[in-house]
């Protein structure tokens, strides 16, 4: 069973969903090889112009799958930093993608679930919809998906919540520069297809190369800070505090720092 889908329409617009809903689309490893191997796929098919970034059910993604998280305690220092790896491979694959990615941010987003969102160009959320870094409450640290947060949301706005794990509602990401805007539930496809409508008028090559100047303009997310990041990670996972976090969240009690 799938847990992405991909569809593409008769005017080029693909439309990535994620499709593991029962559990808030959670990002397992199985599901980050599938968003990779679409991702790649797309950005090598000059037929998609436009790629919608969504998901399926109540909740846009919780973050990384806790109980994937929990087997790295198991694994030596190698393989928990392969495993790392995975999170920043798939972001820094929908961060390239040559055509515009559109954000369509139905429910909550923690954790990798804001990675998802600092990747893509345009992000509109639903009004109510909370977003979170939370690792640190686990003991751990926004660590792979810290370069794409970092370029969409500036350290300045990063650091009001990068470090805190504070929980805060649409309406402020759209201020910390996450969301693009937000809209009531009942508005979003149509703010979603409003996005998507100007560059069904664009020539396609002059929107990707357009995406790439502005890219080397800003100043891109470089191989030498997501190394930085999984490096960073690999070693917190080594530390009492991120046992101690994890295994409070399993066990339904308060870890010790609190």
């Amino acid at each position: 069973m799938s847990l992405i889908w991909v569809e593409t329409d008769t005017q080029g617009v693909t439309t990535l969903t994620l499709a593991r809903a029962e559990k808030h689309n959670a990002l397992s490893a199985d599901m980050m090889t599938e968003l990779e191997r679409a991702a790649r796929a797309l950005a090598q098919d000059r037929s998609v112009r436009v790629v919608v970034l969504a998901a399926e059910g109540k909740t846009f993604c919780a973050g990384g799958d806790l109980a994937w998280m929990r087997e790295q305690f198991d694994m030596n220092a190698e393989t928990r930093r392969i495993e790392s790896r995975r999170i920043a491979t798939v972001l820094g694959a929908l961060y390239d993608l040559p055509q515009p990615l559109i954000g369509r941010v139905q429910g909550n987003a923690l954790g990798g679930g804001v990675g998802l969102v600092s990747v893509c160009d345009v992000a509109i959320g639903v009004t109510g919809a909370k977003l979170g870094l939370t690792e640190t409450r686990l003991g751990l640290l926004p660590a792979n998906i810290g370069p794409y947060v970092l370029a969409r949301m500036g350290a300045t706005r990063a650091s009001e919540v990068f470090m805190s794990a504070r929980v805060f509602d649409a309406e402020e990401a759209v201020r910390l520069n996450l969301l693009s805007r937000s809209v009531a539930p009942d508005e979003l496809d149509a703010a979603v297809a409003a996005e998507v409508l100007p560059y069904l008028s664009c020539a396609p090559g002059a929107v990707a190369e357009a995406k790439a100047l502005m890219r080397d303009l800003a100043g891109r997310v470089t191989p030498a800070q997501v190394d930085m990041a999984i490096d960073a990670l690999a070693a917190r996972w080594q530390s009492d505090e991120a046992r101690e976090g994890v295994g409070a969240f399993f066990e339904k009690r308060t870890p010790s720092w609190q």
